[in-house]
Formats: structure tokens, C-alpha cells, sequence
């Protein structure tokens, strides 16, 4: 599935068998067949990674097909965004196409079922069409257009093209099997009415082809091998097979796994429309989303995502995986390939009483201790500076090892510094400046009297800092399963509301003045970030305004001992 595709699994064992018996003369090529109706989400990317895997496992083909016969929902903006976010996963299509590329294929086809009365023409109604197919329990009862005689069908089929006819008049059904144990087998509809201007076609067609019908024959007249779908459609299959073999065209043989279902994410790309269309979200590629222009706004790697798509494997019991499993192969790739720089999301002022006035240090840190390649930095220190306000406590509780009053802390690449007293707002009480003394004789390192402290922080330097606005993102849900909220529930209630919390005033180390839009960092000991597009000026500006999305968190053990303690 990723680039090496070194997971076997039973779609590996389906192929291996039919190359094995020379079944399609030894040929690999599937297809990824998206509608553009909407942004792709995680779960089309599973689905991309395994057919364009395949394809590349196997020295085969993969297409693009856009499966484009519902005018009334479909955008080109769809059409870029699905090209984008194939290309940005790693991969490129062995062909581009469409299912309007087959328009005039597909109706020939429709017309050969009709001759060979396999298809009929029917005027009921759609209520009407519904109530006659019967339930899992009772048999359908045909319409009265089910025997209509094959040139009438025909001759109605023709004026259906010409838009004689306003939407829902009439539409054409398979002619298979109102008693058929499977409800997909019930004559069901080919095509209908769409008087809608098509994005590609315009206002040629007014008569388009339903999904089921479009499926099969793209794949047929592609010459694709193996077409790999989600269960979902393992109940149509019998149709699939059905429409293929009565036209007695070129067969590929449809294979299903299950879809990709992730706690705490929603997966149904009309609900996610119902997100964006309400204002929940700030559109398809809000970092909450789990679409993949989201997750790539947010600063999930590719490489991350594709890992993560062989690590769940492919199989046909539909399941939930955890969504730490995807966060941890983003921080798996992202602890190799993003520098460490340091900055301070609630800064509290620490004023090191005796430390020069004038001087600026220029300490040497490592961008990133897993890549000596990636080199190192100079970050500026200077008697005032900016550290995290968790990592000072008046009245430090049990197993609270950072700064306390009387107690020292080593600087991250600096020196061990001692809280020595603390100064309030005289109204409010609020700590607002610590009181500190360094000593010289640590600087990046342990001191040479050999005492220890028992913690590391991070901080920047107040004179040169930066200010930056940063999003500190969450689960879009604060239920684990959104698949079981109750139907009597309205699921947007289940929205988490700390799933975006900004940051307006944090303090960055400078080396960050001048990151690129996209640019992946790790803020050391807070998580993994990236510059978000919402940032404003470009890197040469003075007056820059940075803005910082949070991609994933880092192992915080305080905070489990924290949440464990509540």
C-alpha cells in the first residue's frame, strides 16, 4: 500500500492467485474512481494508498476517474482539490478520466439492454417505484410500464436524451428480478432526468447515468483488472456482474474491503458538508477536518499518512482504529524530518537578577538531535526572559519537579536557574515576574559541583522573541464513536468546543521570523506545529504576523499525572 507495499494481504492473495492462472494475461491496473462532490477525507485516502500500492507492487496501472453523472452536486473546485491531494499523498495516475468521457458509450449500452429487454422505461413516480420493490420480507410487484414493449421503451429513451421530458418523469430500470433475495437486484434505476449544466459536458446531456450503471461499464471500457470498493458495495456486486455479462463485454472482477472508520472523526462526506455549509468549521480545510486538504493544512506529513495506511492493513470486518495510531505514525515522521526551535505559549517573565544588563549570549542548540545532517542554531539569551507558566508553581504539589520558589531548573541549552522570590499584581494577586539568579558555571550542561535538578524547560529570550498567533487544535468530537450517537440525536451536539483554542500572544525564538507558509516544526516539550496559510506578510517583513497551527501533541507525563489527580 505505501511506496515498498510490503503488507500482504488478501487483496495481495486475490491478485497473486489470478496472475498465477493468467486471468487477465498477467495484468495489474486499477483505478480510483472519486465523485467530485465534495473534499477527500482519510478515508479516500486509504482507499488511494491501496490502489495506487497495488498498481506500483505489482509494475501495473492506476487511473484517476472522476465519476461525474451527478451535475447537480459537482464542482471543478472538487475536481482540482482530489488531483491536488493525490499528487501531494505521492502518487500520479497512469491516466486521467472521466465517466462523461463515456456519455455517449454508457447510453449505447443502455439502448443494447433495452433491445435485448433487459431494460424498460417506467413512468411511476419515486414513491411509487419504492413501494412496488418490495421489502427483505415480501417480493416486489412490477409497475405497469414493466412490460412495456421493447420499442416504446426505446422510443422513450430517445426523447428522454432530447429533454422532452422534465426531471422525475420517467426513468429506465433493469429488467432482472422483483423476487430477488437482494434488494439491488429489483430492477433498478440506470438512468435518469437531470436538467442541470454539467461541468464538463454543459448542456449536452440531460440524461445521465446512476452509479451503479456507470461503475462496472467505466471499468470495463478502462480494461481494469481489479476494481477495489469499500463492503458497502459488496451487496451491488451481483448488479455489477449482472450489467457486464449481459452486454457479454470485457469483465473486471470487483473486489471489497473495509472503510477506514477513526474515533473521535466523522467519515461521511455529507455530514462534513453539513459542517462547513453550518459554519462549525472554517471550510473542507480546517485542520479539524479530517479531509486531507485538513490534515495537510494542520502539517501532517504525506509520508506519515501513507505509513499509516499500511500499518491498519486492509481487511473485510469493518472496525474502529484509534485515532492515536494515525497520530503517532505523524509523530514517528515528523520526530525524523522537523527541527526542534523553542517557544512559549503563556509567557510568564523571568528577570535573572544577576546577569548582566547589556549582554546577549549566543547559545549553539541542535535542530534535531535524530538528524545531524539538519545542523545547528544560535539562539539569543539575555537577562530577561519568557517560560511557560505550567512550569512555575508557588506551591509546587507532589511529583511537580519544574520551577518553584527556592528551587533551580536547567534552561534548555542555557544554564540552571533559581526562583528566588516572585512578584504579583498588587489588585489581582496573578504572579506576573519571577526573580532569578543563574549560574555561569552551567551553561549547557550539568554544574561542576556535580549537583543535580530534576527538570529542563524551555524559554525564549523577551528582547528578541517574536509574537505569533497559535491554534492549538483537538478531536472535532468529544465522543469516541460518532457512529453511535442515537438517530434521535442531533450529532452536531457531540461537537468538542476546545477544538480550536487561539493563542494570540505567544513568544517565538527569532530563527522562526522568516518560516514559510507549510513549514513543519516541533516546539520543543508542546507538540509538533506548522505555518498555517492565515499568516500575513512575507518572510522579509518586519511587521510579519506568524500564525502557528498545532499538528499533534508530545508525550506529556505532568499531564497525565494532572488529569489522574482530578
Amino acid at each position: 500500500m505505501s511506496e515498498d507495499a510490503g503488507t500482504r494481504t488478501f487483496i495481495h492473495e486475490i491478485i497473486d492467485a489470478d496472475l498465477v492462472s493468467g486471468k487477465f494475461q498477467g495484468r495489474v491496473h486499477t483505478r480510483f474512481p472519486p465523485e467530485p462532490n465534495g473534499y477527500l477525507h482519510l478515508g479516500h485516502a486509504k482507499s488511494i494508498c491501496l490502489n495506487f500500492g497495488l498498481a506500483k507492487k505489482y509494475g501495473g496501472k492506476c487511473n484517476l476517474r472522476f465519476d461525474d453523472t451527478n451535475p447537480t452536486k459537482e464542482d471543478v473546485e472538487y475536481v482540482d482539490s482530489i488531483q491536488e491531494d493525490v499528487r501531494w499523498l505521492g502518487f500520479e495516475w497512469d491516466g486521467l478520466y472521466y465517466a462523461s468521457d463515456y456519455f455517449e458509450t454508457l447510453y449505447d449500452y443502455a439502448v443494447r439492454l433495452i433491445k435485448l429487454g433487459l431494460a424498460y422505461v417506467d413512468t411511476a413516480t419515486t414513491d411509487e417505484i419504492r413501494a412496488a420493490r418490495g421489502t427483505l420480507n415480501q417480493a416486489g410487484t412490477p409497475t405497469p410500464d414493466r412490460d412495456r414493449p421493447i420499442e416504446q421503451s426505446l422510443d422513450l429513451f430517445q426523447r428522454m436524451r432530447k429533454g422532452e421530458f422534465p426531471d422525475g418523469a420517467c426513468v429506465l430500470r433493469a429488467k432482472i428480478d422483483l423476487a430477488h433475495p437482494n434488494m439491488n437486484m429489483r430492477d433498478p434505476l440506470l438512468y435518469r432526468i437531470r436538467h442541470a449544466h454539467h461541468h464538463r459536458t454543459g448542456d449536452k446531456w440531460c440524461l445521465y447515468p446512476l452509479y451503479d450503471f456507470t461503475h462496472g461499464y467505466s471499468d470495463s471500457i478502462e480494461g481494469i483488472t481489479h476494481s477495489i470498493c469499500t463492503l458497502e458495495f459488496e451487496n451491488h456486486r451481483p448488479l455489477y456482474d449482472w450489467l457486464i455479462d449481459k452486454l457479454e463485454i470485457y469483465h473486471p472482477q470487483q473486489i471489497e474491503f473495509a472503510r477506514l472508520n477513526l474515533t473521535y472523526t466523522m467519515m461521511s462526506k455529507r455530514r462534513l458538508l453539513e459542517l462547513v455549509d453550518g459554519g462549525a468549521v472554517r471550510g473542507w480545510d480546517d485542520p479539524r477536518m479530517p479531509t486531507i486538504a485538513g490534515v495537510r493544512r494542520r502539517g501532517y506529513p504525506p509520508a506519515a499518512i501513507r505509513h499509516f495506511c499500511e500499518t491498519i492493513g486492509v481487511t473485510r470486518f469493518n472496525g474502529l482504529t484509534d485515532l492515536v495510531v494515525l497520530e503517532n505514525a505523524v509523530r514517528s515522521e515528523l520526530n525524523k524530518t522537523a527541527p526542534r526551535v523553542m517557544a512559549v505559549l503563556n509567557p510568564l517573565k523571568v528577570v535573572i537578577e544577576n546577569y548582566p544588563d547589556d549582554l546577549v549570549e549566543k547559545l549553539e542548540c541542535i535542530n534535531n538531535p535524530e538528524d545531524p545532517a539538519m545542523g545547528s542554531r544560535t539562539v539569543p539569551f539575555s537577562k530577561v526572559l519568557y517560560i511557560e507558566q505550567d512550569d512555575f508553581k508557588e506551591d509546587p504539589p507532589k511529583q511537580f519537579f519544574r520551577l518553584a520558589p527556592g528551587r533551580e531548573v536547567r534552561l534548555r541549552w542555557g544554564y540552571f536557574i533559581r526562583c528566588e522570590s516572585v512578584v504579583k499584581d498588587p489588585s489581582t494577586g496573578e504572579i506576573v515576574e519571577l526573580r532569578c539568579t543563574y549560574d555561569p558555571a552551567t551553561r549547557g550542561g550539568d554544574a561542576p559541583d556535580g549537583r543535580k535538578v530534576k527538570a529542563t524547560i524551555h524559554w525564549v529570550s523577551a528582547n528578541h522573541a517574536i509574537d505569533a498567533e497559535v491554534r492549538l487544535y483537538d478531536h472535532l468530537f468529544r465522543i469516541e464513536n460518532v457512529a453511535e450517537i442515537p438517530e434521535d440525536e442531533d450529532w452536531k451536539d457531540y461537537l468538542n468546543p476546545t477544538s480550536c483554542v487561539v493563542v494570540q500572544h505567544a513568544k517565538l525564538e527569532p530563527s522562526l521570523a522568516k518560516a514559510e507558509v507549510g513549514e513543519r516544526c516541533q516546539f520543543e516539550r508542546l507538540g509538533y506545529f506548522v505555518v498555517d496559510q492565515d499568516t500575513v506578510g512575507d518572510s522579509g517583513s518586519g511587521a510579519r504576523r506568524l500564525v502557528f497551527n498545532r499538528t499533534v501533541t508530545l508525550k506529556d507525563t505532568w499531564a497525565k499525572i494532572e488529569k489522574k489527580g482530578k
